[in-house]
């Protein structure tokens, strides 16, 4: 038999099965607990965090419906830190934000940054809380490109491109772009832009004229957002889980919880944390390039 044979291999298999597997139960254990602990029956404020560049919104609308639909969750925070991002998700977030008013209060909580399609999603809350440093605004859409065309030619390169379509490559790096495909692409951008102005005064109860007046891409601290409308409160995270819990009918002391951790295999973790790893370096890149420091994405912000 193989234990009497390998006596020591067998042992150190036996202990190890006997280890991975007390380690799973406990794991199990505490996910448990921790899921009944924080999804329990007290009255609770649930808060998302809505960080980064916005590019999918499929984990934060997951997340606002389970705390819609969970009768333990009174209201809801939104802490956004985020330059904005793409427009549809954006846009995907202010409806779902929208379609959980009508049940439950929801707050925006901004941090650092909550700028461009950050502040269009806080529009969308029943509430804004900011902090006099936070950095907003930027109510606009860019669109922009490097044209390397000049560059190519120097070295030879000549590229060769067959399209379908009149307009299938606008905006292609290697060529000059045509007066029509500019007035194309600029008559794009006022439409995303009037569409942000317009959610924009929905959501915070404002005329279009006066978002207008404010919507030429500008930047504002939170103190002076606050002073223009654009804000309603200045306060931390705190201050605004409190004003959650207090318009939500929390009595005596507001607890909070986040959603919990999705738990994912050992491999596609460590391939989602390089994913996630490559795409910051990416971004903190594009970062350090833009604006000053201040993402604007060009082609995909809102």
């Amino acid at each position: 038999m193989f234990s009497r044979r390998h006596p020591y291999l067998f042992f150190l298999l036996v202990f190890t099965a006997i280890i991975a597997g007390s380690t799973f139960i406990i794991s199990l254990l505490a996910m448990i607990g921790q899921h009944q602990s924080d999804m329990g029956f007290s009255d609770k404020v649930g808060i998302v965090e809505l960080t980064g560049i916005i590019s999918d919104s499929k984990k934060i609308l997951s997340q606002i419906k389970d705390f819609r639909e969970n009768d333990s969750i009174k209201a809801i925070v939104l802490r956004i830190d985020s330059p904005g991002g793409a427009v549809g998700p954006s846009q995907e977030i202010y409806r779902e934000i929208q379609k959980t008013k009508k049940s439950k209060k929801v707050i925006a909580s901004m941090g650092a940054i909550a700028a461009s399609g950050g502040y269009y999603v806080a529009a969308a809350t029943d509430g804004i809380v900011a902090n006099p440093g936070t950095i907003t605004g930027s109510i606009g859409v860019i669109l922009g490109y490097t044209n390397f065309r000049e560059l190519f030619e120097k070295i030879g390169l000549y590229p060769v491109v067959i399209k379908s379509g009149k307009y299938k490559d606008i905006g292609s790096p290697v060529r000059k772009m045509t007066e029509t495909e500019k007035s194309l692409l600029q008559k794009f951008s006022d439409t995303v832009h009037r569409q942000f102005i317009k959610d924009v005064a929905k959501g915070r109860q404002m005329q279009i004229e006066d978002i207008q007046k404010l919507a030429d891409g500008r930047i504002f601290s939170g103190e002076t957002a606050k002073t223009l409308g654009l804000v309603d409160r200045l306060g931390n995270l705190e201050d605004a889980i409190e004003w959650a819990g207090r318009l939500g009918g929390i009595k005596g002391k507001v607890s909070s919880v986040y959603p919990p951790e999705e738990k994912l295999p050992f491999m596609k973790y460590l391939l989602d944390m390089s994913v996630t790893e490559i795409r910051e370096i990416i971004n903190n890149s594009a970062t350090s390039m833009i604006t000053g420091g201040y993402l604007f994405n060009p082609g995909k912000e809102h």
